[in-house]
């Protein structure tokens, strides 16, 4: 209101200006009128009195149309406060007068009368562990300094809210404090979002700082791990050099450089950590604005668990897991690249198989298998080395490439590696013979591409398995037709078992002095409906190979023991009769009650039947000797079959519960031609003798080797000199003869 009496005031002393100027005008002007007689002086006075009239006219309507102004900015300005969420206080400290713009309704949830009723509402409706901040900005305003507080106010709906508040004072001539304004915005939202901001950023595990000028002007905790200090505050103003490595610093200068605005960049680096470890990291760096400033906001990011987690999932795509070694994704990918790049290079791929690696797994279990065959592909790394590449498909299966051979460098390398495998494997103590089975093939004469050479490698192996295991054979297109055989083979087989298309022959076992037969061993045959009568040799490798040999061997003891019963109850004599039980059998879990139920259902006698087992059982005495003690509490008989032929510990043999030794034929062949072959079977002839164990020789072809076990103390043999394997009806006259040959060897 002041102010609108100043403007009139003014316009009314410009207005008597002008008036008494016309005057003095109208004066000079009458007299010069006057002198030239033109105008009375009547015209001058009613021209005056005319003007004072027109005064208030023109007065009052200047009045009308300043007001109008007014209101129209006044109310302009009332829409703006409306529509911000602001508020606008203000008190004249000299008369007490408060001014309150609508707005603060909104912030406080208060009425402007509330506030007008009581002028400390304001106060005690801020939070009270802020109260403290408005402590202090009524220190700095009575200075007279403008003061920004940001504090929480609890709204009359119980809501907490944030509050910034910016307060002008006014200090008189004197500085005392007689007026002050604030204006108050709600920065809750901001606020709260600052806050997650800043909650995220100090619990993020990577560092995330703000740099300029080569120094820290901010850091979260987590950078204090990569400068290894205790608290962030150290961080601020630390050069980026003494945290980071050269090569840092100039991909951040390389950024700076070449980056637009808002562009993010990363790369990966290394760094050494205080406590000494090597960590793989990525810096993330985009330029911001800091403190209103030019700086880069950078993000350090620990990626060394991501990139072994990478690089043992690339090992696990490409390496064997076990062994370490290539496994056959690598090779092929490997022998592909060689084959694409290298045309004019000769190459060779050798398939190698263990073994008697099946035994000693199934026997000893799978973690001394695991170990042999880290120490198999040690092995075999040493002895290949740079020559060429050694990859494990799987199981007991090697592969190896040479590169740059030749068949003379070929033939070589596989002796060498034969050789290799001479001495045992030792572990735990324990000393394991492994040998391997070597199968070779050429490029490019046997194949131009990897799966042709490596299907060529695999035949040629079986080729030196059939050939006695333990040597090397090269692939020649003949070789097709046998695997052909194999696959054929396997394939009938299964066929066999489900129809129970086989047969058992039987081969009497006889005093060897007498000729009076004192037993029967029941030995499987089978007869391809188109290749015929294939031999036990190829067909049974093939069912310990493909696990049919559990079927396979569950039929024969069924079958076999039936056969005993019928005999026994047609009044031949209680024959034993001689099973042969595979090892593989005999992990199996319900062996025993397989065996139990056959004594069962057929009401055998348990004594009339004699089960072979081959010596590689002693491999897993603990458990062997809990499976062989079940049996022999049923009252089995109990044999080692082909005794000699196994690597394990004889020492084993006093704790089994064993009633008898087959000595093998490969043994009997020479005990007349050579003196050595001579001495081993006298070798187990008295230590059978002296464990009180019954010793049986089989394989007897010739008088002179009949001779000779007689004279050595072996007193029971089978074998062709006495008889040959015979069919079901065959032998039962033999039986009834109870004798196969009536001359009595002296």
């Amino acid at each position: 209101m002041k102010s609108i009496t100043k403007i009139y005031r003014r316009k009314w002393f410009l207005l008597f200006g002008f008036v008494i100027v016309i005057k003095l005008l109208l004066e000079l002007g009458y007299y010069y009128l006057e002198s030239f007689q033109i105008v009375p002086k009547l015209l001058l006075d009613v021209t005056i009195l005319v003007g004072i009239m027109a005064i208030p006219i023109f007065m009052q309507r200047d009045m009308h149309k300043t007001n109008i102004e007014l209101q129209a900015n006044k109310q302009k300005l009332k829409n703006i406060f409306d529509t911000l969420d602001v508020a606008v206080w203000s008190h004249d400290l000299k008369t007490d007068h408060l001014l309150i713009t609508s707005g603060i309704q909104k912030l406080y949830d208060y009425s402007l009368n509330e506030f007008y009723e009581d002028k400390l509402l304001w106060k005690k409706v801020i939070h009270p562990e802020d109260l403290s901040i408005i402590n202090e900005r009524e220190k700095l305003l009575a200075r007279g300094e403008s003061v920004i507080s940001i504090y929480r106010i609890q709204r009359k709906d119980g809501e907490v809210r944030w509050i910034q508040d910016r307060g002008i004072p006014t200090l008189d001539k004197n500085g005392h404090f007689i007026d002050f304004t604030s204006v108050l915005f709600d920065i809750t939202d901001r606020k709260e979002s600052e806050e997650r901001y800043r909650s995220l950023v100090e619990m993020s595990p990577d560092m995330i700082a703000v740099v300029s000028k080569g120094k820290i002007d901010y850091a979260n905790g987590a950078g204090c791990e990569f400068a290894g200090i205790s608290n962030p505050q150290e961080l601020i103003g630390q050069p980026l050099e003494n945290i980071f490595p050269e090569e840092v610093l100039n991909e951040l200068r390389i950024i700076e450089k070449n980056s637009n605005s808002g562009v993010c960049k990363s790369f990966e680096f290394q760094l050494t950590a205080p406590d000494g470890i090597k960590r793989d990291l990525e810096m993330s760096a985009v330029p911001t604005l800091y403190e209103g400033r030019l700086a880069k906001q950078i993000i350090v990011h620990d990626i060394t668990d991501q990139k072994r987690a990478k690089q043992t999932i690339e090992f696990m795509a490409y390496y064997d897991a076990l062994t370490g070694l290539p496994n056959r994704y690598m090779f092929r990918k490997y022998l592909n690249d060689m084959l694409n790049n290298s045309e004019a290079q000769t190459l060779a791929v050798l398939f190698l198989d263990l073994d008697r690696f099946k035994v000693i797994n199934d026997t000893k279990g799978h973690s001394i298998g695991d170990q042999l065959l880290k120490k198999v592909a040690n092995r075999l790394q040493r002895r290949v080395q740079h020559v060429g590449m050694v990859s494990r498909l799987g199981g007991d299966e090697f592969i190896i490439l040479l590169e740059d051979t030749d068949h003379i460098k070929t033939k070589d390398l596989a002796r060498q590696l034969i050789n290799e495998f001479a001495p045992p494997l030792e572990l735990n103590g324990q000393e394991y013979f492994i040998t391997p089975s070597i199968g070779i093939s050429m490029y490019p004469e046997d194949g131009e591409d990897e799966e042709t050479l490596i299907r060529q490698a695999d035949t040629a192996m079986y080729l030196a398995k059939d050939r006695g295991k333990n040597n090397f054979q090269f692939y020649h297109p003949q070789l097709n037709s046998l695997s052909l055989r194999k696959m054929e083979l396997e394939t009938a087989l299964r066929k066999a078992i489900e129809q129970e298309s086989f047969m058992i022959h039987y081969q009497p076992q006889v005093d060897l002095k007498t000729g009076m037969i004192v037993g029967v061993e029941a030995l499987l045959r089978w007869v391809h409906p188109t290749h015929g009568f294939i031999s036990p040799g190829e067909f049974i490798p093939l069912a310990e190979e493909t696990g049919l040999i559990v079927p396979l061997g569950k039929w024969v003891l069924q079958e076999a023991c039936r056969q005993n019963k019928q005999w026994r109850d047609a009044g031949l004599s209680d024959i034993p009769i001689s099973i042969n039980i595979s090892v593989r059998q005999m992990q199996e879990e319900d062996f025993i009650e397989c065996v139990e139920r056959v004594v069962q259902e057929l009401g055998i006698i348990p004594s009339c039947v004699e089960l072979e087992i081959t010596e590689s059982i002693i491999q897993n005495i603990d458990e062997s000797l809990l499976i062989l003690n079940q049996l022999k509490e049923l009252g089995f008989k109990l044999s080692i079959d082909d005794f000699g032929t196994g690597y394990s510990s004889l020492s084993y043999l006093k704790h089994l519960p064993i009633d008898k030794i087959k000595i093998d034929k490969s043994f009997v062949d020479d005990i007349v031609e050579d003196s050595n072959g001579g001495a081993i079977v006298k070798t187990i002839i008295d230590m059978g003798t002296n464990l009180n164990f019954t010793v049986i020789a089989e394989g007897i072809e010739t008088e002179d080797q009949q001779q000779f076990l007689i004279q050595n103390g072996c007193e029971l043999g089978q074998g062709y000199l006495f008889s040959r394997p015979l069919p079901l009806q065959e032998v039962k006259e033999l039986l009834r003869q109870g004798i196969v040959r009536r001359e009595i060897i002296q």
